[in-house]
C-alpha cells in the first residue's frame, strides 16, 4: 500500500502561513499597544509630579509670570495625554480585531488539523485490515500445501 498523503496538504500549509502571518501582525500591535501604555504612564507621571510642584510653589510664593507658565506646561501635558488616550483606544481596537483574526485562522487550521488526522486514522485501519488479510491469506494457503504434501 502506498504511503499515506493527505489532499489538503497545500491548503493546510498556506493556511498555517496565513496564521503565522497574522499572529506576527498581532504581536506587532500588542508591541504598540504597551509602548503607547508607557508614554502613557510617562505623561500622567510627568503631570502628577508637575502640578504637585505647582502647588508647593503656590503655598511658597510666586509670580503671576510662573504661575501662567506652570498652567501652560500642565494643560500641555494633559493635551497630550488626552491624544496619547485616543491613540491607545485605537491601538487596542486594532488589536481586538487582529485577534480576532488570528482565532479564525487558529479554528481554520485546526479544522483542516482534524481531518487530516481522522483520513490518517482511517488510512491506518485500511492499511492495518489489509495486513491482516495478507496474513490470513498466506496462513491458508501454506495450510492448504501442508494438507496437499501429506
Amino acid at each position: 500500500m502506498k504511503k499515506f498523503s493527505f489532499s489538503l496538504d497545500t491548503v493546510l500549509n498556506y493556511k498555517e502561513q496565513v496564521l503565522d502571518g497574522l499572529k506576527a501582525e498581532h504581536m506587532k500591535i500588542l508591541v504598540r499597544v504597551r509602548k503607547c501604555e508607557e508614554e502613557l504612564d510617562t505623561l500622567e507621571q510627568t503631570y502628577h509630579r508637575g502640578a504637585e510642584e505647582f502647588d508647593q510653589k503656590k503655598k511658597v510664593g510666586m509670580g503671576v509670570q510662573e504661575m501662567y507658565i506652570y498652567d501652560n506646561f500642565l494643560q500641555g501635558i494633559q493635551k497630550q495625554i488626552e491624544i496619547k488616550l485616543e491613540e491607545f483606544a485605537q491601538l487596542k481596537k486594532k488589536e481586538e480585531v487582529q485577534r480576532a483574526k488570528v482565532v479564525e485562522a487558529k479554528k481554520e487550521c485546526s479544522s483542516i488539523q482534524k481531518l487530516k488526522e481522522k483520513q490518517a486514522e482511517a488510512y491506518r485501519k485500511l492499511e492495518q485490515k489489509e495486513t491482516e488479510q495478507m496474513i490470513e491469506e498466506f496462513v491458508s494457503t501454506q495450510s492448504a500445501f501442508a494438507k496437499l504434501s501429506e
